[in-house]
């Protein structure tokens, strides 16, 4: 699971950058169609560090005529079920569920932290980080609710770095792999199942418990 992230300037910044470079490589793949759900440019992120909780706008990267952009979705869906936001799905079963499968099919995201945090079941505070990386890469899917649009993390089982803390971590890109993972549809099913790297953990002592749902 993941319930809370943050975003640094250096981790903005790459995400910026990263978006710039990657649009020659994806045009050149003839990738052009018009994502109707993105009719006009997103506004751009603020540029202050902070912590992302649910319902918050965070700086996403998505794909849009055959080009990567950066700007600000919501982040959650609504959950219909329980009144309360969807922040999460299962790499196992996003496929199978019907308000995820088309747009993890057809609407990937990227999302950039320099980090994210999980709670022990001493409800703890723990912080995770990609070893000596500025930026890591959450992978993710977007849809339009009241004519906003807003996002999901995947998450998938936790590896040996995770599992003292959560049995459920983001599912993390590589760097490289982004313009695949938004570009290669027939590649999603292999980025669902692929395992997560290993990560930096620190630990705090802090109480706090978010009423959140993972579909």
């Amino acid at each position: 699971m993941c319930c809370r992230y943050y975003v640094d300037e250096l981790a903005e910044r790459e995400a910026f950058e990263l978006a710039d470079l990657i649009d020659a490589g994806v045009q050149s793949r003839g990738a052009g169609q018009k994502d109707p759900l993105i009719s006009v440019s997103l506004p751009e992120p603020d540029r202050y560090p902070s912590d992302r909780h649910p319902s918050d706008m965070a700086c996403v990267l998505y794909g849009n005529e055959g080009k990567l952009h950066a700007g600000q979705m919501r982040w959650g869906f609504p959950s219909y079920r329980s009144g309360n936001l969807m922040i999460n799905a299962r790499c196992e079963s996003a496929l199978q569920k019907p308000m995820f499968s088309d747009s993890v099919m057809r609407r990937r995201c990227v999302i950039p932290a320099s980090g994210f945090y999980e709670w022990d079941r001493d409800k703890n505070k723990v912080t995770f980080r990609l070893p000596d990386e500025p930026c890591m890469f959450l992978a993710g899917f977007y849809n339009l609710f009241d004519a906003q649009p807003r996002y999901i993390i995947l998450t998938t089982q936790a590896n040996e770095s995770m599992a003292p803390v959560h049995d459920r971590m983001p599912l993390i890109l590589p760097k490289n792999e982004i313009a695949d993972w938004i570009y290669e549809p027939g590649r999603t099913q292999e980025y669902l199942k692929s395992a997560p790297p290993q990560l930096h953990r620190s630990q705090e002592y802090e109480q706090l418990r978010l009423p959140l749902e993972e579909m």
